[in-house]
């Protein structure tokens, strides 16, 4: 067994990096919000999570599941823009206005609405009775539909939430994660491009009754685009928020704010710092060598361990003095070796930050050696049994050029 170190650049700030002021990479992110996640969508790195697996009431936020599925049926053709839904006794009921605070699209009684203008009621004006004529639609319930939400919600991987409406009236079993939305909100804009830019329409007028847009951030923070508000009384205020600045999108969700004014200032606080402290670098590219293994009895006497894909890293601007990456494999390893042959893994720590755990793999195809050396390993094994491999662990720093100090990945 030898170790292989690689002497290699550190990641050190530019001088004007080093004089702007910076927060402790260690520190969590501080918010009023009873409950409350970010993550970056490209990564899917979790910048701010405060009870983000904990369990919460999720208001209007929990439409985006019932748009999820309507989507979803556009997507796969299975329903048209221009299809007509028809409105029943129930779902009117929900629009009478002065019946109660509920959210309305003002639907009327017995008529045809195009699936386009549900679509608009449901995520401009946050109308329940938009999303009962939905459930009716396909399941003829909201109990039977609150069964399709969780198939639909169990295919997404969103293992923290109940459904029990389409609307997310209050109900006592219907649960959600912060978690959940955020992933709920990824799943949205990864898989539905044709359809996403529904979350940004700012207003819509149905029944002659024009209705702005609920979402705080449309029109007044830079790149939002989406996408949807809630607020009962037992779940306070709360946000399912996405922005994009200079090509990065994050995805925000806060819950339990104690006013609408509250709820827009701190979607905007915690969308900022989450732009101004973090950034994503690219630390290794396809391909780059990171250390190399010995190879027994082979035609050479070295594998080269490599990264497949690029390694990315999110992290706030002061965890980077205390970046480390660690290489660990079992050496000698014994041919025959396929290129592509996973060897070993790289652990990527920093401050404040959860460890990445990256495989790497043998950078080329090591054959058997010649009969020569297989009379000289011959030989060796009379006089010594073959040594048993053994893990090696070596900590490595970055290729030059790797993650530059302040220079974001593009």
């Amino acid at each position: 067994m030898r170790l292989f170190l690689l002497f290699l650049s550190v990641l050190v700030g530019s001088s004007a990096a080093l004089a702007q002021p910076t927060i402790d990479p260690t520190t969590e992110i501080q918010t009023n919000a009873e409950f409350a996640f970010m993550m970056d969508f490209e990564t899917g790195a979790v910048l701010l999570s405060k009870r983000g697996e904990e369990s919460m009431a999720p208001a209007s936020m929990a439409k985006l599941m019932t748009v999820a599925i309507l989507f979803e049926k556009l997507k796969h053709g299975e329903l048209k823009l221009n299809d007509t839904f028809t409105v029943s006794e129930q779902a009117w009921r929900l629009s009478v206005a002065g019946k109660n605070e509920s959210s309305k699209m003002f639907v009327s009684i017995g008529s045809q609405i195009r699936v386009e203008d549900l679509l608009r009621g449901i995520i401009v004006q946050s109308g329940n009775d938009a999303c009962t004529v939905v459930a009716e639609h396909f399941s003829g319930s909201e109990e039977a539909f609150s069964a399709l939400m969780n198939a639909e919600a169990a295919k997404i991987g969103l293992s923290g939430s109940v459904f029990k409406n389409a609307s997310g009236l209050p109900h006592p079993e219907m649960q959600v994660t912060a978690h959940d939305l955020a992933k709920l909100t990824a799943y949205l804009i990864r898989e539905f491009p044709d359809y996403y830019q529904y979350f940004g329409e700012r207003e819509f007028t149905w029944n002659k009754i024009k209705q702005a847009n609920r979402n705080p951030l449309l029109g007044t923070y830079a790149g939002a685009d989406g996408l949807k508000t809630g607020h009962t009384a037992a779940s306070g205020y709360g946000m399912v928020a996405s922005a994009q600045q200079d090509g990065r999108r994050l995805i925000l969700v806060v819950n339990g704010l104690s006013s609408e004014a509250e709820r827009a200032a701190e979607t905007k606080r915690l969308l900022d710092l989450g732009f101004r402290e973090f950034r994503t670098y690219t630390l290794l590219k396809a391909g780059d060598v990171v250390g190399e293994a010995e190879v027994w009895a082979g035609e050479v006497r070295g594998v080269p361990l490599a990264v497949r894909q690029p390694v990315k890293l999110m992290m706030r601007r002061a965890s980077r003095e205390g970046l480390q990456v660690k290489l660990s494999y079992a050496e000698p390893v014994v041919p025959p070796i396929a290129r592509g042959q996973e060897l070993g893994k790289l652990t990527i720590s920093a401050p404040g930050i959860p460890n990445k755990i990256v495989p790497v793999f043998a950078g080329a195809d090591i054959e058997a050696g010649g009969i020569i050396t297989q009379i000289k390993m011959g030989l060796k094994e009379l006089l010594s049994s073959k040594p048993e491999p053994a893990r090696t662990t070596e900590e490595v720093a970055l290729p030059e050029g790797g993650a530059p100090a302040d220079v974001p990945s593009q």
